[in-house]
């Protein structure tokens, strides 16, 4: 199963628009990538703030002629220019002038960076060198090996502590795949079955149990796979001229609905699935490109995603994220993976006598060899039941089998079962000993639950949900529909739950749990059961007469502080301890759970932007006096359980009005509700500046008090100023 998420820019438009100069490499962090654009310059980009971090640039008169790379090891940048001059920086180096440089005897192709070993330079000679041999001497020989050859694609990879150096040429119509291990100086040199009327346009491989897996993509639209096994002898050479011919096999047909995906960029996303980037040409339609997933192991197409601004044929894939240029922008698409499993294939081709074999089968994490030990442990199983049966009557048969049924089975004979047979065998099911697969099997009997409220939209069993999410430690994606119907039923109860027990919570859901909310009435919000352990300590139930405010100063809040530093005076109702909640107390139980929720601020954000005007407002007042509340306590922190933070608070507001800037900017009301806050902050701003100011002064006080003897009794008065 494979899918594509939601996308987003990292890059808009450069200098020379999304060419195919581009090129992108992994940065020193996971939430980095290195963007190179030939000739000019490489930037480091932090993808989830979707800004550059820094940027460097050769001189006028100078070229970058591969890729920049990060050493894992040292977390510095290498480049090359001109073919033969490298350099070596960090990220505080601004001018690459000024950087390390070191002059090469021959002219690089391409630089692999690894973890553990470093990064390895392999040259248009098709010789290879780890950087710390070829630092030792810039100027040693490099040997040719390939000849007239041209390099048309590389890669590294490790296999065990050996880093390995793959890369395949060209030479008058043919195409050659070297493996090399530059710590061991081995080479092996291999030639390509050729391929009628075809040519390889695009390469990419992997290693696995010793064994190097080539896919090919093709011209004709489909990809082929090569098996290279490492050499294990010691010979260090090859029999001059002797080359060992390459077959391959085909993977996978790229054809759509009667056409034909001609692809451009091909890159590995697991073992069943690899993505194409091309062109489909559809017969009678226009060629559009197009991103697509494809699962190898099922020869399907998982998914699929239009480019209509077109692209420039190159694609990219880091920590489940595609790069793309789309148009003259550099996108970047998420996307969801899972390991293909076998269940639904062998759940459709048993025999009706069969037992189910893939119960309590993890199919998604057992090899190959433990999974066929699995079925055969289960085959024996299903023959011993088998033997068992002919010895017993009809009935005893029958009860047998209903012990013995797998989750699927049970799911499926209960599917038209009456509501109260559901319920009891469902909860039967749950309070069995806990078993390595218990959790996924909660998740399908929730999912078995919400497919019938799906389907009868009379049944919604409210309190056995809610059993299960508050007793079970349940995730969203094991059941991904269970929210859903819950907004639609507008229980909000099981949905404040699982705002607060789920940690993986899309950001679209969040997002209509927070609308939900914020448009419910509180007159309906009294009639439903909510937990408000979070916010009865400090909202406000009843609003009386104003207390009569202390002089005691929390925090550096005081108005009359406030009106002496700042020149507007402000209503001394804005921060005021009467000052009553905009929301109620149920409604601000279930806001907090929303503030509890885990969230990315890239995705958040576009959904935001839809919400309503006066709901933006209305929420903005209750984060508004949420940051009062916490600014008058000492220790910023609001009583009761799950309580919002103070940085949840000022994250969520700060999203808020991201989010909604123009609205905050025109509405009245609004405008008022930004200036009070304005001020407020400005006002602690100041205050926390002017404990700063004393902090210099207090220090030097305690260290006279530790550096003076102790005498007899005296009065001093020093001076702070």
């Amino acid at each position: 199963m494979a899918a594509l998420c939601e996308s987003f820019t990292l890059r808009g438009p450069g200098p020379g628009g999304g060419g195919p100069g581009l090129c992108l490499e992994p940065g020193p962090g996971r939430d980095l990538v290195l963007l190179t654009e030939r000739g000019r310059a490489a930037t480091l980009f932090k993808i989830s703030d979707q800004k550059p971090l820094g940027c460097w640039s050769v001189k006028h008169g100078q070229i970058l002629t591969c890729p920049v790379v990060c050493n894992f090891e040292t977390h510095e940048y290498i480049a090359v220019h001109d073919d033969k001059v490298l350099r070596i920086w960090k990220n505080e180096d601004i001018n690459l002038d000024k950087a390390f440089k070191a002059t090469l005897s021959a002219d690089v192709y391409r630089i692999h960076s690894l973890p553990q070993v470093g990064p390895v330079v392999l040259f248009r000679g098709g010789a290879a060198r780890t950087l710390d041999v070829l630092l030792e001497a810039p100027q040693q020989e490099i040997e040719n090996l390939i000849s007239a050859e041209v390099i048309r694609w590389s890669g590294a990879f490790m296999e065990g502590q050996q880093p390995v150096l793959i890369f395949t040429t060209e030479k008058d119509g043919d195409f050659f795949v070297y493996v090399q291990k530059p710590k061991l100086s081995s080479l092996h040199k291999y030639k390509l079955e050729q391929q009628e009327s075809a040519k390889p346009l695009c390469f990419t491989a992997h290693i696995t149990n010793q064994t190097v897996t080539l896919l090919c993509l093709y011209s004709k639209g489909s990809v082929y796979q090569v098996l290279i096994p490492l050499q294990q002898d010691t010979e260090q050479e090859e029999e001059e001229g002797k080359e060992e011919i390459l077959s391959k096999s085909r993977l996978l047909d790229l054809s759509v609905s009667g056409g034909v995906l001609r692809g451009t960029s091909l890159v590995v996303l697991d073992k069943d699935h690899v993505a194409v980037l091309g062109s489909l040409a559809a017969p009678g339609n226009k060629p559009k490109e197009c991103l697509t997933i494809w699962n190898t192991k099922f020869q399907t197409l998982q998914t699929s995603k239009d480019l209509p601004l077109g692209t420039s044929g190159q694609l990219w894939c880091y920590e489940e994220k595609f790069f793309l240029i789309h148009g003259k922008v550099l996108t970047v698409i998420m996307y969801k993976c899972e390991t293909s499993s076998l269940a639904a294939a062998v759940g459709k081709l048993k025999d009706s006598q069969t037992l189910d074999v893939s119960s309590f089968v993890n199919w998604n994490t057992l090899g190959d060899e433990e999974l066929v030990v699995s079925l055969q442990s289960q085959e024996s199983v299903a023959l011993k039941a088998e033997s068992r049966m002919n010895l017993r009557s009809r009935r005893s048969t029958v009860a047998e089998q209903s012990g013995t049924l797998s989750v699927g089975q049970l799911l499926l004979k209960l599917k038209n079962a009456s509501t109260y047979v559901l319920e009891t065998q469902l909860r039967r099911l749950m309070a069995k000993a806990p078993t390595p697969d218990l959790q996924a099997t909660i998740g399908c009997v929730v999912t078995a639950l919400t497919d019938r409220c799906k389907g009868n939209p009379k049944y919604y069993p409210q309190d056995f949900l809610q059993e299960i999410v508050e007793t079970r430690d349940l995730s969203y994606s094991l059941c991904p529909d269970l929210m859903a119907v819950a907004l639609e039923k507008k229980d909000m109860h099981l949905l404040q739950i699982c705002l607060e027990r789920f940690p993986d919570i899309p950001e679209e859901i969040t997002y209509a749990c927070l609308k939900a909310f914020l448009s419910m009435s509180e007159d309906h919000l009294q009639s439903i059961d909510i937990n408000l352990d979070s916010a009865i300590c400090y909202v406000d139930v009843e609003f009386n007469d104003m207390e009569v405010k202390t002089e005691i100063l929390e925090n550096g809040f005081s108005a009359e502080m406030e009106q002496d530093m700042c020149d507007t005076k402000i209503p001394k109702e804005s921060w005021s301890d009467g000052e009553p909640c905009p929301v109620g107390l149920r409604k601000a139980a279930l806001l907090n759970a929303v503030l509890h929720s885990a969230y990315t601020e890239t995705f958040l954000l576009p959904h935001l932007k839809n919400l309503p005007a006066q709901q933006a407002v209305l929420f903005l007042r209750y984060l508004y006096y949420l940051y009062v509340k916490c600014s008058e306590k000492v220790n910023t922190t609001l009583p009761g359980v799950r309580s919002p933070t103070i940085n949840q608070i000022m994250d969520w507001m700060c999203l808020l009005l991201d989010a909604q800037f123009t609205v905050m900017a025109m509405l009245p009301e609004a405008k008022d509700l930004v200036s009070n806050l304005h001020k407020f902050v400005r006002a602690q701003v100041r205050f926390y500046s002017e404990l700063n100011k004393m902090e210099g002064s207090l220090r030097e006080l305690q260290r006279l008090n530790l550096l003076r003897e102790s005498q007899t009794y005296s009065i001093e008065v020093l001076e702070i100023i």
